[in-house]
């Protein structure tokens, strides 16, 4: 009982760092003592120009160490392309992405992870695009060794939540004395903030909710209720309202987004974020609101050019990792000294390369990259 109770108030506190971003370092150090890792950060990265920062990050990593994987390490670390391809959601160690063994040689871990007693990453996929993907991780020390079954059982667990409390985050950024949610704060929002009793019946709605609810297109009120129009979206969203009056556990942990289409055929999406307790309680309290729906327009996310490639040529992680090596560092010995591993290593990966895209140069790699990357390719 007790662990439930704990899994709530962290839950809770993930949540509070969506409405005010200061909260994130203490939820993400909560976060990271029950996934059992060291620290925790949601972070993003680029897969074509090998570059990245940290959105919020508990301070389990010291700054230099921070700063230096960004400025160097990111380019060496030999999961970095690999991650970019894994279902969102779903959490990976490193052992799912390239033998240990192999890991354990690569500069990345002697020269940066090792030095701080580092032995694995779990991390999920929270949101991608066509090059970027914001991700959730968490360091396992040597105390902690590797990621375990536990681990895993762990981070699906918690990796909803934070999922959920980032896009609610990217939608609305409120400073702590401006939490009380005032009208006129609301209204400064392009998307559609319509606060909502246990009921569904709305309470109150930004300019941009009402603007949405007259066109009756994505969302509209129903004897004023909150509703889409389809029932079996109006049920969804229905049981996710009637789940935030009750507390953040009792929530469905996979209910991360509600997809909502209009009629010219353009997706939204809504987020449901509970205001009955913590510093969300305030907010509802005073409108009387079990929770916040969010309604914005959702991007549509295209496949990068990697991925594409990787169905195109049947290519394996490993293929991959080296074909963009060999476009972005060069020569065989060039990219085995970035990747880690020896050169008859990358010789064995890089002529698997040549035979599944019917090449035989490295130019000729390049020239097929480029006509992947080009937007006019095949025109």
């Amino acid at each position: 009982m007790e662990d439930v109770r704990g899994f709530s108030r962290l839950v809770g506190d993930i949540y509070d760092a969506a409405l005010d971003s200061t909260h994130w370092p203490a939820a993400l150090r909560q976060t990271a003592s029950f996934v059992q890792g060291v620290s925790a950060s949601v972070y993003w990265h680029n897969a074509a120009t090998k570059s990245g920062d940290v959105y919020f990050e508990d301070g389990g990593i010291p700054s230099y160490w921070r700063d230096l994987y960004f400025e160097k390490y990111i380019r060496l670390n030999p999961t970095s392309t690999r991650n970019f391809f894994a279902v969102a959601g779903e959490p990976l160690a490193t052992a799912d992405l390239l033998p240990y063994d192999e890991f354990l040689q690569s500069r990345f871990y002697l020269e940066w992870a090792r030095p701080q007693g580092l032995v694995d990453f779990v991390s999920a996929t929270l949101e991608k695009t066509t090059t970027n993907a914001a991700m959730f991780g968490v360091f396992r020390h040597e105390r902690h060794g590797v990621v375990d079954q536990e681990t895993r059982h762990r981070m699906r667990l918690i990796v909803p939540h934070i999922q959920r409390a980032v896009l609610i985050a990217k939608v609305i950024d409120f400073k702590q004395d401006e939490a009380a949610m005032m009208a006129d704060t609301l209204d400064r929002f392009s998307a559609a903030i319509i606060l909502v009793d246990a009921g569904g019946g709305i309470v109150h709605s930004n300019a941009a909710g009402h603007r949405m609810l007259a066109a009756r297109d994505i969302i509209r009120a129903s004897n004023g209720r909150l509703a889409s129009g389809t029932p079996d979206l109006d049920a969804t969203l229905g049981k996710a309202v009637s789940a935030s009056a009750e507390g953040d556990a009792a929530l469905d942990i996979k209910g991360i987004a509600i997809p909502l289409t209009g009629p010219d055929g353009e997706r939204y999406v809504a987020h449901v974020l509970p205001l009955t307790s913590g510093l969300r309680g305030d907010v509802g309290r005073s409108h009387s609101a079990a929770a916040a729906v969010f309604v914005h327009r959702a991007t549509i996310e295209a496949p990068s050019p990697p991925e594409i490639m990787v169905k195109a040529f049947k290519l394996t992680p490993t293929e991959l990792r080296v074909l963009l090596a060999v476009v972005e560092v060069g020569g065989v010995p060039e990219v085995a000294e970035a990747l880690g591993v020896a050169e008859t290593t990358v010789k064995w990966h890089l002529g698997h390369v040549f035979a599944k895209t019917g090449t035989s140069r490295q130019v000729d790699l390049v020239k097929l990259v480029a006509g992947y990357v080009s937007p006019l390719a095949g025109s």
